[in-house]
């Protein structure tokens, strides 16, 4: 039996190896030293069933644990659960918990914790779960170290939410009964993973330090990690070039600043840690007014825009140009859909086709940094090239937000990520039930087809992976055809470090739990 066959099953593997020796062997002996790295920006919160943003997750998925881990090709791994069992209709998973494993706090955590997490309090506070639990019609402590999770119906990519930033463990001793958003321990987070909150200096650091009672042996091995806050992109590559800072996660700074970067000596450079997300970058159109709500006219848009040249200069190659509504590295994404090639004959054809009367669009840029700043001023000349006029809207990233959350913009920059598979990570973006006021991230640009709505639940609910397939690759079809979104690309955010920081990235969603197994040489 290989170890695929192994994972599928729920049986705990040996460790990622180098050569043939596992790496906490090779770790022996390297216990000690601070690992600086760089958060941008700030976050607004730690505790991560609260606050899911990028900067949170980055850290506090270091405090956090979940029951399970994926690897880079997105096959479920132990963590705080060690073996799981489906049964034959894919409606009842079992999982069997780790023993003798703590809090930060020392108190034990049991299977209570579990069904106190994931059916009361992220329930509640963290919406992209709710969405997904919404197929769970019970969640149950079997016994002490078994959680058992009976589904209404078959939900198809259901073991790919136990990452720690889909379903981290919450304390249930510290939460039960009080208010989730202003509990205390939101402040000084609690959790059970290898490293152990310390300390938050506002505007400067955040400072996390061993978890010297964590279930695993030789982790962690590093005495302490500080994130260091620093606002100015400049400043940011300026620390990592003299010394004082020893990493940089993907987007910390701008990508003209990384070719240089990782030419210096000692440093490494990978875009590996990001294959669970699967960042998808498109500009949000907002379907609900004209001329966006013509087809002919978003199929226009789509044919003015040069991606690979927004690829090439703003994002310095480290961008795929996008063929459709599913990043490669998803399950079912497909090449076999109608092509948008930089095409400006075809794109005024459409134009015209779609009875544009030229009017002004405003295009909302992604307030992160030159790297967007440059893409969206690429675009907008695209357009203009095309015959379509265009007013930029520039703004910071609060009021990118509240314009996206009320749909007062026309055509908007984003970037989202996808999860593994599209029923976790893509439906939401297209599905009508998920036209909602508030949220950045759902169906923004106000789509509607009810043949999509149909096909994207047929599909989450089906468990035979070739019917899967086809039931995607229908969508896709039409979902590229119709144009409710334009996409862009395909990102690849490059992680930065000194070469004595060993196995920084472990797992398909890199730093965000893997910083805690790193060690120093």
């Amino acid at each position: 039996m290989n170890r695929r066959q192994l994972i599928k099953m729920g049986v705990a593997t040996t460790g990622l190896s180098l050569a043939g020796v596992p790496l906490h062997v090779l770790a022996a002996g390297k216990k000690g030293g601070v690992i600086n790295a760089l958060v941008q920006p700030e976050p607004s919160g730690l505790m991560i069933g609260i606050t899911q943003n990028g900067p949170t997750q980055l850290i506090s998925g270091n405090i956090y644990e979940g029951l399970l881990r994926y690897d880079e090709k997105l096959e479920p791994q132990p963590a705080l659960a060690t073996s799981w069992t489906v049964n034959p209709a894919g409606t009842v998973y079992t999982f069997k918990l780790k023993p003798k494993v703590t809090w930060h706090d020392g108190k034990p955590f049991t299977a209570a914790d579990v069904v106190f997490s994931a059916d009361v309090f992220l329930r509640k506070t963290h919406a992209r779960l709710r969405a997904n639990l919404a197929a769970v019609e019970s969640i149950r402590a079997v016994d002490p170290l078994t959680v058992e999770f009976k589904l209404k119906y078959p939900f198809s990519p259901f073991l790919g939410i136990f990452e720690v930033g889909t379903m981290p463990m919450v304390p249930k001793h510290i939460y039960e009964g009080t208010d989730f958003l202003t509990n205390p321990a939101n402040a000084k987070p609690i959790g059970t993973g290898p490293l152990k909150f310390k300390e938050w200096v506002r505007g400067s650091y955040i400072q996390l330090v061993r978890n010297d009672a964590y279930h695993q042996p030789d982790v962690p091995l590093v005495d302490s990690v500080y994130f260091h806050v620093i606002p100015d992109a400049s400043a940011r590559a300026a620390a990592f070039e003299s010394g004082k800072v020893d990493l940089v996660p993907g987007g910390a700074v701008e990508y003209f600043d990384v070719a240089r970067l990782s030419k210096l000596p000692g440093v490494q450079v990978t875009t590996k840690g990001w294959e669970f997300f699967a960042p998808h970058s498109w500009l949000w159109v907002n379907n609900r007014k004209a001329p966006m709500d013509n087809i002919k006219f978003r199929q226009a848009l789509a044919f003015a825009i040069d991606r690979d040249a927004i690829a090439k200069v703003a994002w310095q190659g480290y961008a795929k140009s996008a063929t459709g509504p599913f990043n490669s590295h998803i399950k079912y994404a497909s090449t076999d859909v109608a092509k948008y090639p930089r095409d400006l004959a075809r794109a005024k054809q459409l134009l015209s086709e779609s009875g544009y009367k030229g009017e002004t669009l405003r295009l909302l840029p992604l307030p992160y940094g030159e790297t967007w700043t440059r893409s969206a001023e690429i675009v907008r000349q695209n357009l203009q090239q095309a015959g379509v006029k265009i007013e930029m809207t520039p703004t910071d990233v609060a009021g990118w937000g509240e314009r996206l959350n009320k749909w007062d913009y026309d055509l908007a920059f984003t970037y989202v990520y996808q999860y593994g598979d599209p029923a976790l990570g893509v439906a939401r973006n297209y599905t009508s039930e998920n036209i909602a006021q508030g949220s950045p991230f759902n169906n923004v640009e106000g789509y509607r087809n009810a043949k999509v709505d149909e096909l994207f639940q047929a599909g989450a609910r089906e468990i035979d992976p070739v019917k899967r397939a086809a039931i995607y690759q229908e969508v896709q079809k039409i979902l590229v055809d119709e144009m409710p979104v334009v996409w862009l690309h395909e990102l690849n955010f490059p992680t930065l470090y000194r070469s004595r920081i060993n196995n920084p990235i472990s797992s398909g969603i890199g730093l965000n739990d893997g910083i805690g197994r790193a060690w120093l040489a």
